[in-house]
């Protein structure tokens, strides 16, 4: 095993060699964004929040909250007794990500470990998808939502939320010299990127009543604002602190407070026991001075004016003076980032040599054998469903063809992502006993589902492609129709579509990176997520880069194998050419099928 592991690793290397990445010079490395950044990197309030006036909170918050020994661990209403199961992000330092050991870390989920240990409970962090994340909340998939959620009136009808332990504001981030410096610039005929579900989303459309142009994560949204694929982008105030790197060109001009009162953890409405016990372990980790820590050491800047977590019976934390040593650590602003060519633009995003030696033993390690898992297992089901679809679908009995027609209608007519998501938020709770609320079977299941109305028409079309004058031949010789089917006309039907059943096979690979939007742990993660967390850790392209380059190993060689056998299935081996022992095979299946 480590042998083979070697050989790739040197593939790969040879590979990047061969595209210029080796002779490269050596890059600067880039920051780990998922690190906690230490208070000597305190910013200070900007000006115009520091004197505003935000919403007052005594509309939520609570006015006390019971003591810790008196809550009732028993009766919190948890998937796993003693375990919170919580739903959180991977891509948004400094408040959610993976950092470079594979755990889910950021100050939001340290500081809910901590209110966790407050009250004897584990925690198990499970990565999702931001737009999804509240609805997993609510079907109680998860405990626990922690990803900076502003606690707005308009969620508070799919979710409740616990008491604030951060607040929340917005960045208006454009490049250099751009006309746009403030939120009233931004007008229709602009580009302006957010991220899909935040508030930032909800204030560009319902409040400046324009479209704008959304995406996934933060990563993907920063990427193209440099690209100049959009003019603007409206993100969360430390998302884009944390993403604006030095020498980047783009520049944080104008900020202001999110809609909503405060930032708060997400629990289901009928979860109220729930919700008390975080309120109390918040309040206990504010009195003890845990969360002044994590917040210095995460996300050092002044509380706004009137403002502080927990309940209004928590102590008001003691913080360091954070403008005071953000001027001592002042340093002169940069002025705009020196041109650079387009060549070298792309070797900064996407050649970054140290980020794929980073990469790969990541990749190696969690991203391939997850990849591998879930499209073997997905394609066994896909060819025994689909086998199944494509003799019923050929069939001469109306209540065996139909059934396979509406089938493979409805699992092609739907988008793959929308089945993962019916599939593992629809059946989850009704087989979470079976699976024990691990959404891999499930994932595996949806995507096996989907390939199976595929390849049972690529069945049914290799099989109605062999001549009838076969089935009559066979039947001529006394052999029964299920009989011919199965020993003449299947066999030499399977053999015309095998290019295609390997482009089936192929598009699964790839959809396999869909599991995500289902929730799953650190360590269940395939090629492509683990990819794109190493880019959301260090703002680079490269990590996907190299994801892109495992798949193409798995790929390309099947490709090529496939046509290989296909061509000497078809055309026979060259005289000149020493029979072996797969033409031996070859040869004597095709004197069976015969």
């Amino acid at each position: 095993m480590n042998l083979n592991a070697g050989k790739l690793v040197a593939l790969i290397a040879a590979i990047l060699m061969v595209c210029g990445l080796g002779s490269a010079p050596p890059a600067t490395a880039a920051p780990n964004q998922c690190a906690p950044p230490g208070v000597q990197s305190a910013t200070e309030l900007p000006p115009k929040l520091a004197k505003a006036t935000r919403p007052r909170e005594d509309k939520y918050t609570t006015a006390d909250v019971e003591p810790l020994d008196s809550v009732d661990v028993g009766a919190l209403g948890l998937i796993s007794p003693g375990t919170l199961t919580v739903g959180t992000l991977s891509e948004a330092p400094p408040n959610t990500c993976i950092n470079t050991n594979g755990q889910f870390t950021g100050f939001d989920n340290e500081l809910l470990r901590a209110i966790a240990a407050k009250l004897g409970l584990q925690v198990r962090f499970v990565g999702t998808d931001f737009a999804g994340l509240l609805a997993q909340v609510a079907s109680r998939r998860f405990d626990v939502g922690s990803a900076s959620i502003m606690a707005t009136d308009v969620r508070r009808r799919t979710v409740d939320f616990t008491n604030g332990y951060d607040f929340g504001y917005a960045s208006l981030v454009v490049q250099p010299g751009s006309p746009i410096t403030g939120f009233d610039d931004l007008a229709a005929g602009q580009r302006i990127g957010v991220v899909q579900g935040t508030v930032q989303d909800a204030y560009v459309v319902e409040t400046l009543h324009l479209q704008p142009v959304k995406f996934p994560d933060i990563t993907t949204a920063y990427t193209s604002l440099k690209t100049h694929q959009i003019d603007a982008w409206v993100a969360g105030g430390l998302e884009a602190m944390n993403a604006v790197r030095p020498g980047d060109p783009a520049a944080i001009v104008a900020n202001a407070f999110n809609e909503g009162d405060f930032v708060a953890y997400a629990v289901a409405k009928e979860n109220r026991p729930l919700i008390a016990a975080l309120n109390s372990g918040l309040d206990a980790v504010i009195n003890d001075a845990t969360w002044s820590g994590l917040y210095s050491e995460w996300v050092p800047r002044p509380l706004p004016p009137d403002w502080k977590p927990g309940s209004k019976a928590a102590q008001t934390p003691h913080l360091p003076d954070f403008a005071r040593i953000a001027e001592r650590h002042h340093r002169p602003k940069a002025g705009p980032p020196a041109p650079t060519s387009t060549l070298a633009q792309l070797r900064e995003s996407f050649l970054d040599w140290d980020l794929y030696q980073q990469a790969i033993p990541v990749l190696l390690k969690t991203g391939l054998p997850n990849t591998l898992i879930l499209t073997v297992s997905a394609s066994i089901i896909g060819l025994t469903v689909g086998m199944m679809l494509a003799v019923a679908g050929i069939s001469r009995v109306r209540w065996l063809r139909w059934p396979a027609r509406v089938y493979t209608d409805i699992f092609r007519g739907l988008p793959e992502v929308v089945i993962i998501l019916l599939i593992g938020l629809g059946l989850g709770p009704v087989v979470g006993g079976l699976t024990h609320n691990n959404p891999y079977p499930l994932g595996i299941a949806a995507l096996g589902l989907t390939a199976a109305a595929y390849v049972g028409e690529i069945f049914r079309s290799g099989i109605q492609s062999v001549e009838s004058g076969q089935l009559e031949a066979s039947r001529a010789l006394g052999l029964s129709y299920r009989t011919s089917m199965r020993l003449v006309v299947v066999p030499q039907g399977i053999r015309r579509v095998l290019p295609a059943l390997v482009n089936q096979f192929i598009a699964l690979l790839k959809a396999s990176a869909l599991v995500y939007f289902l929730g799953l742990i650190a360590g269940q993660r395939e090629l492509f997520q683990v990819g794109r967390d190493l880019n959301a850790q260090t703002g680079s392209l490269s990590p996907l880069v190299a994801a892109g380059i495992f798949y193409l190993i798995l790929t390309i060689p099947l490709t090529h194998l496939v046509n290989f056998v296909d061509n000497r299935l078809r055309h026979g081996r060259s005289p000149a050419e020493p029979e072996n022992a797969l033409d031996r095979i070859a040869s004597t299946t095709s004197q069976e099928m015969t």
